[in-house]
């Protein structure tokens, strides 16, 4: 079923919503099962939402 995001949420621009990831070191446990390191976003320390000053749209553009 999907999710409806009210249109005054402040998603993090770096993590998109998506604060925490599970990413494999390579390795494996006795049982057979992958080590995995959850890592959370810098931005929003794994909040998934920024403050106001972050998540809105920089008024100045790279190149102008």
């Amino acid at each position: 079923m999907p999710q409806h995001v009210p249109t005054d949420a402040r998603v993090c621009p770096s993590c998109d919503g998506f604060s925490t990831a599970a990413i494999t070191t390579g390795t494996r446990h006795q049982d057979g099962s992958r080590v995995l390191v959850p890592v959370t976003c810098r931005s929003c320390h794994g909040a998934g939402y920024a403050p106001a000053w972050l998540a809105a749209p920089s008024p100045i553009h790279a190149g102008r």
